[in-house]
């Protein structure tokens, strides 16, 4: 629960109760990008609920869905802005700043060519939205600058050399922005990487794949994560670079940004990489990177990194089953409540109502000549706070 900073190591921010009362783990945070305001909706039990404002949630403005475990993207046309969500069970779902709709082909506005409820992973490349076939190599793409349409297919069974089936997508750019040097990323279960280039899936002359990769299993659904002008993937290899790791031998350790924490991460991916809840955030406020590690449910733990220093920590009692920016302030969804998180002013460290935990183990230091035997008489921790700490300090000399 330290924080390395630039300059130096601080107990990190607490977090405080931002909407209580809803009925189960809320394991979907999702972000409205409104026209001139923003929403946060938090999926919970089968339903949707408005968080955006403090306080007991009211009622549910969408109930009656198989989960809560939704893929969302925002997307922008002349009719407005949308925020579209999917799961691969239930209908799609479009939300437009007031009203959710489920789209399926009658509805308005409505997908035809292809039943919606297989649809997951809405995603937004081009001006164009694309979905994944659950469980299959299969995705599907709609008109330019459309939430709805007739959808057309895109298989890529000819071009999956390993098989296995669609597990996500993501826009890649080499510019760090939007235009003609993006790339549309499919990710397999298989740790394949599939990489396109072009506007128009439909012609060959403006279409075509870059090329394919093998990297490590990908962890879970949320495994892609833009990051600047790169984009991130979650593996079973660690957390990587997609330019990097295409670029080198997939033996290459140093490639992941996890490198240095590399065997506390191979031993969480080969743990708990099955369960839900694995996912990152870039947290700008702190310059900090967000991996997601779900221990157990009610039991999760993040790898977080300095964006500066590229030095890792772990903080706990963070129990989130998914993080989301909500007008740059940090918020994770937990058992029943959605939580402001990193807080500062009167609960900066505290977890709710409670204290906050740091362990903390400097580097280990033979103290001038090696082999000789020591005898260590007293230690002082230099400490700046503006409180009075309980401290427990002890000397461990088995490295």
């Amino acid at each position: 629960n330290y924080f390395p900073g630039v300059s130096n190591v601080n107990l990190r921010g607490g977090f405080s109760k931002h909407a209580t009362g809803l009925p189960d783990d809320v394991e979907t945070l999702a972000t409205y990008a409104g026209a001139t305001a923003n929403k946060l909706f938090a999926f919970s039990d089968g339903k949707i609920y408005d968080v955006t404002t403090a306080g007991a949630v009211g009622a549910a403005a969408v109930s009656g869905l198989t989960n809560a475990r939704w893929e969302y993207t925002n997307v922008t046309t002349s009719g407005g802005n949308y925020l579209y969500a999917a799961n691969g069970v239930d209908k799609p779902l479009l939300y437009n700043g007031s009203t959710w709709t489920a789209i399926d082909g009658a509805s308005t506005p409505a997908i035809t060519g292809v039943t919606t409820t297989t649809l997951t992973c809405p995603t937004l490349f081009k001006n164009r939205m694309w979905f994944i076939e659950k469980n299959t190599l299969k995705a599907w793409y709609l008109p330019t600058a459309s939430v709805g349409g007739a959808a057309q297919q895109f298989d890529l069974s000819a071009v999956a050399r390993l098989g296995g089936y669609l597990v996500a997508m993501a826009s890649w750019t080499i510019d760090a922005g939007y235009g003609v040097d993006d790339n549309l990323v499919f990710v397999t279960s298989k740790g394949e990487v599939i990489v396109y280039r072009g506007t128009d899936p439909a012609s060959a002359s403006t279409w075509a794949v870059i090329g394919n990769w093998i990297v490590g299993s990908p962890i879970g659904n949320r495994c892609l994560m833009k990051y600047g002008g790169d984009l991130l993937i979650l593996t079973l290899d660690g957390l990587l670079p997609l330019a990097s790791a295409l670029q080198s031998s997939r033996l290459d350790p140093n490639v992941a940004l996890s490198d240095k924490i590399q065997g506390a991460f191979a031993a969480a991916a080969a743990l708990y990489g099955s369960n839900f809840g694995w996912s990152m955030i870039y947290n700008p406020k702190n310059n900090a990177l967000i991996v997601n590690v779900p221990v157990s449910e009610g039991a999760q733990e993040q790898f977080v990194m300095n964006n500066i220093t590229k030095a890792w920590c772990k903080f706990t009692n963070w129990k989130a089953f998914q993080f989301a920016l909500l007008n740059d302030e940090l918020y994770f969804g937990a058992a029943g409540y959605v939580a402001k998180a990193w807080t500062t002013g009167s609960t900066e460290y505290m977890d709710d109502t409670s204290n906050i935990v740091g362990k903390a183990l400097q580097a280990f230091n033979y103290f001038e000549t090696r082999g000789v035997k020591k005898i260590f008489t007293r230690a002082r921790p230099s400490l700046f706070t503006n409180s009075t700490p309980s401290v427990t300090i002890g000397i461990n000399v088995d490295f």
